[in-house]
């Protein structure tokens, strides 16, 4: 069977992860978080662990560092539970602070520094995988291999990865590192399917306002990059849990996620998630979710995918782009 490349590099990761983005209350830094957001995030840890889900990611950004602190109460609380999971952090946004702007830095000492808050807020001494995590039009890759090669031979970052940059900017960083980056985490989902239309619409006029890169999935295959989704249950629209669908293929694709749970006895998330995991790049979705239960409503995802047949991938597909409209 063919074998994710995280597990290929020996990285014991489970094929879901868990996104940590919406945990700590507030983004509002004067704000502190609550017993009950503690309570919260463990709620979803314990569920996470429970489906065997060890995977969780991070961003220095997330709520301000408060969702990394949260994290890091519960580390402490069981410092056991820290050898069992994969823990990935992103760095390089600057959020908006007075009068400065928001804005992107993949500056030497930025990236330390943010590595170092990282660490602390998280009450670990390593993180498994650091994500740069918007592209810098500033950047300079030999001062990106100069910090990178201090976080990893000081013991506080073992692998490397980037967040949503194209095969131009993967490889413009690559040529100056020591280490290879083994991530690229982009929005991918059934709803957020230009990925698919790309390779779909080359030398078609409808193809001209895809927004994704040509090539760019094939390239990260090639290079055994592990392809993480965020946003891959489309913030709840075609399974009721948030947002409602609005347009006439949202409505329909909602309708047909049903149906199809309801004919193989699963949930709703599971045949959403089975569709993106379908996918032969074995692509790991993010679940964005803080909701302990639509964790265990993911559960039976990886199942749903190796049994969704081409058919029933095609029909999710085209109902999702608005080019079917199936008799349910």
């Amino acid at each position: 069977m063919k074998q994710m490349p995280f597990v290929q590099r020996g990285i014991t990761s489970s094929r879901l992860a868990i996104g940590c983005m919406g945990f700590g209350g507030s983004w509002d830094a004067s704000e502190p978080y609550t017993t009950d957001h503690v309570k919260q995030f463990e709620a979803v840890v314990d569920a996470a662990l429970s489906i065997g889900i060890n995977f969780f990611d991070h961003a220095d950004i997330y709520t301000r560092g408060k969702a990394e602190r949260i994290f890091g109460e519960i580390l402490k609380d069981k410092p056991s539970l820290r050898d069992s999971l994969i823990i990935q952090s992103k760095c390089g946004i600057q959020l908006a602070d007075g009068i400065l702007p928001g804005r992107y830095n993949f500056s030497k000492k930025h990236l330390l520094s943010s590595v170092d808050g990282i660490l602390d807020r998280l009450s670990t001494e390593y993180i498994d995988i650091l994500l740069l995590h918007r592209p810098d039009p500033l950047l300079e890759p030999e001062e990106i291999a100069e910090a990178l090669h201090i976080l990893k031979s000081s013991g506080k970052v073992k692998y490397f990865g980037v967040s949503n940059m194209h095969t131009g900017q993967i490889r413009y960083i690559k040529q100056a590192l020591a280490d290879d980056l083994i991530v690229n985490q982009l929005h991918l989902s059934l709803q957020q399917h230009d990925f698919i239309d790309q390779g779909l619409l080359v030398n078609r006029k409808e193809g001209a306002s895809t927004n994704f890169e040509q090539g760019l999935m094939e390239y990260m295959q090639l290079e055994n990059m592990q392809i993480q989704a965020w946003g891959p249950l489309a913030q709840g629209r075609y399974t009721g849990a948030n947002k409602q669908p609005v347009t006439e293929a949202e409505i329909l694709t909602t309708q047909l996620i049903e149906k199809l749970a309801n004919e193989k006895e699963t949930t709703k998330e599971a045949i959403l998630l089975g569709w993106l995991m379908k996918h032969p790049a074995l692509i790991q979705p993010i679940l964005g979710t803080t909701n302990a239960q639509r964790v265990l409503d993911c559960e039976d995802a990886e199942r749903q995918a190796s049994l969704m047949t081409r058919d029933e991938w095609w029909m999710l597909y085209t109902t999702a782009n608005g080019s079917h409209k199936p008799s349910l």
